[in-house]
């Protein structure tokens, strides 16, 4: 921010006669730092600079890259740990170069090829935000990159073969809200960092753009045109509502997890309708590409296919033995874009790990926990290729193994519970359920009470979302237990996906208490029957 200093009398007596000029100027600097705000949450800065329980932006989150565990650094203005020492040009040189503020060529885990595109005015506003934060001064920690990728001279030949430096350039013929699109999509969005087919960290020019990747364990779809592995086949108003809330209305099934439900959660979902609709404008004009070609997929015998038995055993109880889910409870798995991704990453990690509640959708059990990895292996080919969905089966050995050892959820019993960031709703449901009464309930009780605290929940914080008040009761019923062994006689995983399906039955539908006022638990729309 430029400061104006008054020298001599005759300076402060204008400035006194002329207060109009330092407000004005102050009022520009809080429109800057209001539209840095905005900047940072498109380019979804806090998902890699902020650790889990962290300060945010201060940094320390580990990046698991090809070339090692890479520790982020510290954004805020503290002045020995963080950029407070920073200028806006040693900012710009880190920003939209790649250059350190001690001249060190930085690993291209941090996306600069993609903000090199970012505008002088954009880059300016996003260092003003920044500067603004409140210091935190948290050291950064120390990577773990194995030589020779630990010499960082050796990032010129990465720098020499992909690196161009350079601004967006609008294309003449195309409208403004394409280019718009384009320049959030190319530039802060970083979209192809996940979508692109084949990658390296950071580079944004090799082949396969935007036609789908893995990216650190999950697949990320086809996002170019195509009508069968892309979004060619989807409307417009359902890509945008996809964006905004990581479910698309109508006949399209399917909910996003992994790094894009943290990418809506924090970033898209915050962003103007108008720039959501621009992206999709720009991704309409991508050339479409097929990650696979039908031609090229494996004979599957539908009527006799391993995992058939699987599928009817675990998963047709809620996502019904056609395939088509439970309207507004339960996504269709038939016709899901995601689940026919070239990759099957996605659809195992939801089995090994299950899902929390979201959009509108009950908790997911981590079913997975309870079948063998040939299990899930053949399950997962079975609905990847049921029901007119078509899609390459799994043959990467070791694949389910890899998500089991790498998918840690509260849900599968193997990571710490969940907590409740929203401190009117921790206090509700720390009121409703009141000193031991989660601890060491047992199934049989579930539906009784849960029948008299989620309503009591749902009052005292009546703007909580339904989604939140489930994951919240979860929550507070995983504190209770988890280190109990009372789970018996169900394993953990599924004693807390039939508490989570119970939860979302009595917060959707208090009416519906219990079976014949037995105290029974009824019939879960998401909770398998035991083989």
């Amino acid at each position: 921010m430029t400061r104006l200093t008054a020298l001599g009398s005759g300076w402060l007596a204008l400035a006194l006669l002329f207060p109009a000029a330092p407000a004005g100027a102050q009022e520009a600097e809080a429109d800057l730092i209001k539209r840095g705000e905005y900047l940072v949450t498109a380019g979804d800065c806090v998902a890699c600079h902020t650790k889990p329980g962290g300060k945010f932006l201060a940094g320390n989150y580990t990046l698991d890259t090809p070339i090692g565990a890479i520790k982020t650094p510290n954004l805020t203005p503290d002045d020995e740990t963080g950029i407070g020492k920073w200028s806006y040009e040693t900012f710009e040189k880190a920003f939209r170069q790649g250059i350190g503020d001690e001249g060190e060529y930085l690993y291209p885990a941090f996306p600069f090829g993609w903000y090199t595109k970012v505008s002088d005015e954009d880059t300016r506003a996003i260092f003003a935000y920044l500067k603004s934060l409140p210091a935190v001064k948290e050291k950064r920690e120390e990577s773990n990159i194995p030589f020779p990728f630990n010499i960082r001279t050796a990032l010129i030949t990465w720098r020499t073969a992909f690196f161009t430096e350079g601004r967006f350039q609008p294309d003449p013929k195309a409208s403004a809200e394409v280019n718009r699109g384009g320049y959030l999509v190319e530039g802060l969005g970083h979209c192809g960092m996940c979508h692109n087919e084949r990658k390296l960290v950071g580079n944004t020019s090799l082949a396969g753009k935007f036609g789908g990747g893995v990216i650190d364990g999950w697949y990320a779809p086809n996002i170019t045109p195509d009508g069968h592995q892309g979004i060619g086949a989807w409307s417009d108003d359902e890509v945008v509502t996809y964006l905004k809330t990581g479910t698309a209305p109508g006949n399209r099934p399917g909910v996003a997890a992994g790094p894009m439900r943290q990418t809506i959660e924090e970033s898209l979902s915050k962003m103007t309708e108008a720039d959501l609709k621009a992206m999709v404008a720009y991704l309409r004009t991508i050339p479409a590409k097929q990650t696979y070609k039908e031609k090229d997929l494996q004979a599957f015998n539908q009527p006799g296919a391993p995992g058939a038995d699987t599928y009817l055993t675990y998963c047709s109880s809620c996502h019904k033995p056609d395939g088509k889910g439970i309207e507004g409870a339960v996504p269709a798995l038939a016709g899901n874009t995601s689940v026919q991704s070239a990759g099957p990453e996605t659809v195992i990690n939801v089995i090994v790990g299950g899902l929390a509640a979201q959009s509108g959708y009950a908790p997911m059990p981590a079913i997975g926990q309870e079948m063998t990895d040939q299990q899930i292996k053949d399950v997962t080919d079975y609905i990847r290729n049921s029901w007119g969905n078509k899609a390459p089966v799994v043959s990467e050995t070791g694949v389910v193994a890899t998500a089991r050892g790498k998918i840690k959820t509260m849900m599968a019993g193997n990571a710490p519970c969940s907590t409740i960031d929203d401190e009117r709703l921790k206090a509700g449901v720390a009121q409703a359920v009141g000193g031991d009464t989660l601890k060491g309930l047992k199934p049989n009780d579930f539906v009784p009470v849960l029948a008299r605290i989620a309503p009591q929940v749902k009052a005292a914080v009546p703007e909580a979302g339904d989604d939140a008040v489930v994951n919240g009761l979860l929550s507070a019923f995983c504190t209770a237990n988890r280190s109990e062994k009372e789970a018996e006689p169900l394993p953990w995983s599924a004693t807390i996906g039939s508490f989570g399906n119970v939860a979302y039955s009595q917060v959707k539908n208090p009416e519906k208490r219990m079976e014949a006022g037995t105290g029974r638990v009824p019939t879960s729309p998401t909770m398998p029957p035991k083989p």
